[in-house]
């Protein structure tokens, strides 16, 4: 009969406590890379917000040094906008509703909440192009006009790209897909720039359709 040596059982013993440590290990720079990736997109969304800032910087201080008239061609509808403003926030919570999906594994269920926001967003987009076509200025008529049109049209492109992240998104969560569950970043990124491009649109509103 063969016996096994204590020297090899204390071998086989650290093989195995050295493989866990270092699949645990892998797993913590897996999180940590995650976490760079996510921080790397913060800073730019600041980034980002700054350009925007410059831009209602401009807008108030045109504002300022010329007030509209009352009753004049620039004062806005305001149900259009407000409406658009409702898709928005709206979409924010389906696209919160399809990150719980996915964390609790139900795929349908993700993909069902990123269609709806991504038609929400579409929606929105639609809705913008309309009131193009109803304004009663044109792009270079002015300084307010060009001003109004960077703003809208540069938060436009935003949400344009936001769409297409959550297309691209909802392909991946697909069965067998790079998103799921286990690997929910490409989703957390798409929907921490949403809510972002939805905020922006909240502070866009107030001071071109209220103020």
């Amino acid at each position: 009969m063969t016996s096994l040596a204590p020297g090899n059982s204390d071998t086989e013993t650290r093989d195995v406590v050295s493989t866990a440590a270092v699949a645990h290990a892998g797993h913590d720079h897996g999180g940590e890379h995650a976490d760079a990736r996510l921080f790397g997109l913060a800073t730019f969304l600041v980034a980002d917000g700054m350009t925007f800032a410059g831009f209602f910087a401009a807008y108030l201080t045109f504002r300022a040094v010329n007030p509209l008239p009352p009753g004049s061609n620039y004062e806005l509808e305001l149900v259009l906008p407000a409406i658009n403003t409702m898709l928005l926030l709206v979409s924010s919570y389906t696209f919160h509703r399809a990150g719980r999906g996915l964390l609790r594994g139900d795929g349908p269920a993700c993909r069902l909440w990123l269609l709806l926001t991504a038609a929400l967003g579409a929606a929105f987009l639609a809705g913008q192009m309309v009131e193009y076509f109803h304004l009663p200025f044109g792009l270079t008529d002015n300084l307010f006009a060009s001003t109004f049109y960077a703003l809208t049209g540069f938060h436009g492109l935003h949400v344009t790209l936001g769409v297409i992240c959550i297309l691209i998104v909802w392909w991946q969560c697909r069965s067998g897909g790079r998103v799921a569950a286990s690997t929910p970043f490409g989703l957390e990124a798409a929907e921490l720039y949403w809510h972002f491009v939805d905020g922006i649109w909240v502070i866009l509103f107030g001071i071109l359709y209220l103020l």
